[in-house]
């Protein structure tokens, strides 16, 4: 299913630390279990990503289960389309990526974030966790069955290229009302989350399915953990954080909607 990030040929592993293509073009395995595809010339920063911060406090609030319900419906999606080949294209801590594995699938897990796929790897080694960006997929072109990308960057031609022929993609995003009552703490006027249409070119839409419900937040840590795993957390006023560090129980909505489609031929 990969290609050499350097030279597009066929990259396969030779044993248990090194890739190598044709080219002899070869990439080690970190000793924390993921490749790493990502080139100097196309990395923007030294540490692309997600921090470690943020990776940590993402763990740490997914490892109680809040987000479970998620991670179920996702899974119904995927036993129900019974995929062999399977990327994670953005899977940061790698929460979902385990949450759906099974023997008998070829997951392999992506992200730009080497502080992300540290927590990851060691998880499973039965999965393939490589760093590389989305928008330069080390795929194959027609090789993946199942493509899903939870709240990360949309790479509509690298996912339309990578998916075989009447390959599937699921998409999942926040709903409107997506942690309201978070931002309704920090901010003066807080505003629903804006849901795009769900079109999309090369293609079909198949349906949508949503998850809405309320969870309660038992202490203080959970509280930061969720607020620190969002974008918000960089752009919010010392003033204002206080009133987060105040909380010690907070009941908050969670919605998002997990949207599936079909590669058009």
């Amino acid at each position: 299913m990969l290609r050499c990030p350097v030279c597009r040929e066929p990259i396969q592993k030779t044993n248990d630390k090194t890739y190598v293509c044709p080219n002899r073009h070869s990439f080690d395995i970190s000793k924390k279990g993921y490749v790493n595809f990502l080139l100097c010339q196309n990395m923007r920063s030294k540490l692309p990503g997600d921090n470690k911060d943020m990776v940590e406090a993402r763990e740490q609030f997914l490892s109680k289960g809040y987000y479970f319900s998620f991670l179920r419906e996702l899974k119904n999606i995927i036993d129900q389309y019974q995929p062999t080949d399977i990327l994670d294209a953005g899977c940061g801590e790698g929460y979902y990526t385990s949450g759906v594995y099974s023997t008998d699938r070829n997951i392999i897990g992506i992200d730009i974030s080497k502080s992300a796929l540290q927590k990851a790897a060691p998880k499973n080694r039965d999965i393939t966790y490589i760093a590389a960006s989305l928008f330069d997929l080390p795929m194959k072109d027609n090789s993946v069955e199942l493509l899903f990308s939870l709240f990360a960057p949309y790479a509509g031609e690298e996912f339309y290229r990578v998916l075989k022929k009447d390959g599937i993609m699921i998409l999942g995003i926040p709903g409107a009302d997506h942690l309201f009552e978070l931002k309704s703490v920090i901010y003066e006027t807080p505003y629903k989350n804006q849901v795009k249409e769900y079109e999309l070119e090369h293609f079909t839409f198949l349906e949508a399915r949503k998850i809405h419900k309320k969870i309660k937040l038992q202490n203080k840590n959970d509280i930061l953990n969720l607020f620190q795993m969002t974008p918000y957390y960089y752009r919010t006023r010392k003033e204002d954080l206080e009133k987060i560090h105040s909380l010690e129980q907070f009941e908050v909505t969670i919605s998002f909607e997990l949207l599936v489609y079909q590669k058009q031929s």
